[in-house]
């Protein structure tokens, strides 16, 4: 078996010890240049160093195992991967059978030509004009949320991983106002008005920014997104929602709707922020899709949803 091994910056050779003792292999290090140098891939780092080769992983198709060692591991914890030890397990199932690998959606955000979607209907299927396309692998989002993680990024890592996100909220809320945008879902016409929103979210994963429930509902293999949307909404207010999104019982607030999609289209009406896995992507407008089985995953042998 040949092994890649690729280290996130909180990560380092020691980390990967264990799981060179579980298995005879040869271990490379580095993204492996095509899927005839390895047999499989572990990714030591969090949400940020995933998403960053995520578009090369899609093209290998090499089976990834995630070891969570970043600030931010909400993907790997959707995995049922919560710390080394349970990649350590899915690890040595993998090397046993292979009966824990599984193919699992990605989401992709395709930036726009900027020139909106007029009176047509949104078919996704069809794409637009797109410029670059970007896949990520648990939540986007435009509007509060960027701003929160613009500012998150700037911390050491150390402090991102121990409370950032709750940390850049406040400061960040004082001087956010709501933006007005333009959401459409695959098969509608767009409308003409746009509505004053603080946050829009969409997921492939029901948690981001180390465990926020925005998307409770989410699953990384049921060819959906899901989205969360807060409306206009008091500033007092919304700092007291944000502890029910740890939770995933912001959804029963009368300004959050929450729905599911094939595809989704939004527009502001000047160019915004677009993060994703805490990583800045794009500005508005942008398309939103589901990349169907796109990842091959090894996961927790008994925590993931099969």
């Amino acid at each position: 078996m040949r092994v890649a091994a690729i280290f996130g910056p909180g990560a380092s050779a020691k980390d990967l010890k264990p799981f060179q003792r579980t298995a005879e292999a040869a271990w490379v290090t580095g993204l492996p240049a095509t899927s005839g140098d390895a047999d499989a891939v572990l990714i030591l780092g969090g949400d940020g160093t995933i998403h960053r080769y995520l578009a090369d992983l899609v093209k290998l198709q090499l089976p990834v195992l995630v070891v969570p060692c970043g600030s931010g591991n909400d993907f790997a914890r959707a995995l049922g991967l919560r710390s080394a030890r349970d990649s350590l397990a899915a690890w040595r199932g993998f090397v046993s059978d292979g009966g824990n690998l599984r193919t699992i959606d990605l989401g992709f955000i395709t930036e726009m030509d900027g020139k909106g979607a007029g009176g047509a209907p949104f078919d996704f299927a069809q794409g637009g004009s797109a410029a670059h396309e970007h896949y990520f692998c648990t939540v986007g989002g435009v509007g509060l949320d960027s701003e929160v993680a613009r500012r998150a990024n700037q911390l050491p890592a150390w402090l991102r991983g121990s409370g950032g996100y709750a940390l850049c909220l406040l400061p960040a809320l004082l001087k956010f106002a709501p933006i007005a945008m333009k959401i459409t879902t695959a098969g509608q016409v767009p409308t003409a008005q746009a509505k004053p929103i603080f946050l829009a979210a969409f997921a492939n994963a029901a948690a981001y920014g180390g465990g926020m429930r925005i998307a409770p509902r989410a699953r990384i293999d049921d060819g959906k997104l899901d989205a969360c949307v807060i409306q206009d909404v008091g500033k007092l207010k919304l700092l007291c929602l944000f502890p029910t999104v740890y939770f995933g019982r912001h959804l029963k607030v009368a300004e959050v709707e929450y729905f599911q999609a094939e595809g989704i289209r939004l527009e502001t009406e000047t160019p915004c922020d677009v993060y994703a896995d805490g990583e800045f992507v794009c500005h508005t407008p942008i398309e939103v899709g589901v990349a169907r089985q796109a990842l091959r995953a090894i996961v927790h042998p008994t925590r993931f949803a099969f």
